[in-house]
């Protein structure tokens, strides 16, 4: 009897070892999970930052390009206004939307459906007034036959279709971000880090495309 005791601690022994390597086994098994989880929603936040950064570097675009605008419209005003006999009604419009238009502003990291509806009004309103003031120059040749006058068509001209442009490339990049939140599981992370939908900029009723000044 007393010589089997060597065996039976062995086997004890070989089970307590085994005991522990299960649990090494499951240690690591739970530490690589970790680090991929993490990894993975790491690079999920990242991603979503991102786009978000896309997103208001682009907006930004969009208020220079807007901003250009209002800052051309003083001078065209002054310009047209030494014409004798112009529609001063006219003028006054162009005057009170630019105002409307300078006070309506969004932040980058708000550009929620209401904020962007208020945004596009006042500057689409500005456009369909400034049309309306390209189509009473059409009246007086001697305005569209001065020098002055014409560069600063030019300029608006341009102007106007750089808004365009950049109202798309918007609404490009608000699209994949937009796409990037709602995503699982990206979703998950964006739900987490108050990451949510950003509006688009809306064709105008019954156009295709952003509104232009047409000279």
């Amino acid at each position: 009897m007393p010589a089997a005791m060597p065996q039976v601690k062995t086997t004890k022994l070989k089970t307590n070892s085994m005991k522990l390597s299960k649990g090494w086994i499951i240690l690591i098994v739970v530490v690589l999970a970790a680090i991929l989880l993490f990894s993975w929603g790491q690079g999920s936040y990242n991603n979503l930052v991102t786009k978000d950064q896309v997103v208001q570097q682009q907006w930004a675009q969009v208020e220079n390009v807007y901003q250009r605008r209002s800052d051309l419209i003083p001078n065209l005003v002054n310009t047209v206004k030494g014409v004798a006999n112009f529609e001063q009604k006219t003028l006054t419009d162009v005057i009170e939307a630019r105002a409307s238009a300078t006070k309506v502003t969004i932040s980058p990291k708000n550009l929620d459906e209401a904020s962007l509806q208020r945004f596009q009004a006042a500057q689409d309103n500005l456009s369909s007034t400034l049309s309306r003031l390209m189509m009473v120059t059409e009246n007086y040749p001697q305005l569209k036959a001065t020098q002055n006058f014409s560069e600063l068509q030019a300029q608006l001209e341009g102007t106007e279709n750089r808004i365009t442009v950049e109202r798309m490339k918007f609404n490009e990049v608000v699209q994949d971000y937009n796409i990037q939140v709602k995503r699982f599981p990206s979703n998950i992370f964006a739900g987490m880090f108050g990451f949510k939908e950003k509006a688009f900029f809306k064709a105008v009723q019954g156009a295709e495309k952003a509104p232009e000044v047409k000279f």
